[in-house]
């Protein structure tokens, strides 16, 4: 009998502790990066507010998260190399590994039991376990050329493959990591110059990459390795004078409407329309500045677009059919990042040199709330953790 009733008292008490925890769900969760503090914010997208921080992340000047398929665990990565783990419901660092001098970027595998790592300093992709964060492969980013290159636009692909470019090398890489071990690479040459960012078309097929060091992308059909690469756009730009770039434009979250992707032009006041049958420029759309991300709302004929420096204090709304600005917002100074909640009915924007967050409702464009963040940039939600490409 006593027995029976300690092991009563045990689980009564037991049954207590777990109620001061607030039982939660995390699909209206994200996290916010404060670049300088090396700290992210953790907020809550339906009720617009924020629930608390995690400090000790390092230099967050470049970061990017990725998700686990659970949506608990976030993976950030830090410009210094440092790779973390963060438990977003308890608020915490799980694990932190320092995997290279100087990454750029991550991905997670489509199974969701890889982390990718973009690295600088020293140039390749390393692989780490999402669970321990062991390390379980490196690939060198070693070009043709015998030299080492920085790698960027890593993203995720299916079939637990990653795809990713070689800045100086000017080449583009897939790692099948079926077998971690045993990665299967295949490698294309001569794709153009300087590979800066890259993304992967919603179905799954195409990877394109942006090229800085000339005008015109690199196109890699992934249902057909052996047909190599394409270029598209070459002639872009040609008799125009490109102006002088403050912020490289990232690919990440095009706009598509039908068979048209909206893309920012790099070196130009204008928003480019690529018709995806043809991969033809079919339009330009004038903008307030130089775009850096041009993002699609969900679920909306509507395409959002931030810009760099000096007319990033605005942001526009472009309506895809008619291919005109219909809006121009002003959210504060230093518009970093555009993120939308997961059926599009609010935009929340980082505005790093007035301190805040902005969140509008994406129907009537009017101001939502705003919420203080120090010198927030990449804001990344929850819901990502369904997507590929990151």
């Amino acid at each position: 009998m006593r027995s029976n009733l300690f092991v009563i008292l045990f689980a009564l008490f037991a049954l207590q502790g777990c109620a001061t925890q607030p039982l939660r769900g995390t699909g209206d969760l994200g996290v916010v990066v404060e670049r300088d503090s090396g700290k992210l914010q953790i907020v809550d997208t339906t009720a617009r507010t924020i629930l608390g921080e995690i400090s000790g992340l390092g230099d967050l000047s470049h970061a990017t998260v990725v998700f686990s398929r659970d949506q608990r665990y976030a993976y950030v990565f830090g410009r210094d190399g440092g790779l973390t783990k963060v438990d977003i419901l308890r608020r915490r660092i799980v694990k932190r590994v320092l995997q290279s001098g100087n990454s750029i970027g991550g991905a997670i595998s489509q199974d969701g039991r890889l982390i990718a790592a973009a690295n600088y300093t020293p140039g390749g992709v390393k692989f780490f376990r999402s669970d321990t964060l062991a390390q379980v492969a490196d690939i060198p980013a070693i070009g043709a050329d015998g030299k080492r290159s920085k790698v960027v636009g890593l993203v995720s692909a299916p079939g637990d493959r990653f795809v990713f470019s070689l800045y100086n090398a000017g080449e583009i890489w897939t790692a099948d990591m079926k077998a971690p071990a045993h990665p299967v690479i295949h490698k294309f040459t001569g794709v153009g110059k300087e590979p800066y960012d890259g993304i992967i078309t919603p179905d799954g097929r195409y990877y394109l990459a942006g090229l800085f060091g000339e005008d015109g992308m690199a196109l890699l059909d992934l249902w057909h390795l052996p047909n190599g690469v394409k270029r598209i756009l070459n002639g872009y730009g040609k008799g125009s004078r490109r102006l002088p770039v403050y912020k490289m434009p990232h690919l990440e979250g095009w706009g598509f409407y039908k068979h048209y992707a909206f893309v920012p032009a790099v070196g130009h006041h204008e928003v480019l329309v690529i018709d995806t049958d043809t991969w033809r420029q079919a339009g330009v759309i004038p903008t307030y500045g130089q775009p850096v991300f041009v993002v699609g709302q969900p679920y909306s004929r509507h395409i959002w677009v931030d810009f760099a420096f000096p007319d990033n204090g605005a942001i526009q709304v472009i309506d895809a059919p008619t291919r005109r600005v219909i809006r121009t917002l002003k959210p504060g100074k230093g518009v970093l990042f555009l993120e939308f909640t997961p059926r599009g009915e609010n935009v929340w924007v980082s505005a790093r040199d007035s301190n805040k967050l902005v969140v509008y409702d994406t129907a009537t464009f009017r101001r939502v709330t705003e919420l203080p963040s120090h010198k927030p940039s990449g804001i990344f939600f929850t819901p990502r953790a369904y997507k590929l490409g990151w």
